[in-house]
C-alpha cells in the first residue's frame, strides 16, 4: 500500500509536470479527466502539489478546489474504514 502511494503521488506530481511543459510549448495537453483520474487514484497529494510546484491549473476552480475535495474525501474514507 505503501509504495503504491509513493508510485501514484510520483506520476501526480510528473503529469503536472509534464502537462505544464506541454502548455507551456503549446503543445497537445493531457485531458483533464486523466489528471482527476490519477488525482481518484490516490494520486491527489502528488498533482496538488505539481499544481503549486510548477505553477500549474492554480486559476482553475475546479483543481484548486477540486484536488484537495478528493484528498479529503480519500482520508475521510480511509478513516472511516478503519478498524475500531
Amino acid at each position: 500500500m505503501i509504495l503504491y502511494m509513493l508510485l501514484i503521488n510520483a506520476a501526480g506530481l510528473l503529469i503536472m509536470l509534464w502537462d505544464k511543459r506541454l502548455a507551456v510549448k503549446k503543445r497537445w495537453r493531457v485531458p483533464e479527466m486523466t489528471l482527476f483520474l490519477v488525482a481518484l487514484l490516490g494520486g491527489a497529494v502528488g498533482e496538488i502539489f505539481g499544481m503549486y510546484l510548477f505553477s500549474h491549473k492554480t486559476l482553475h476552480k475546479e483543481f484548486t478546489i477540486g484536488l484537495p475535495l478528493i484528498l479529503f474525501l480519500q482520508v475521510a474514507l480511509y478513516v472511516t474504514l478503519q478498524p475500531a
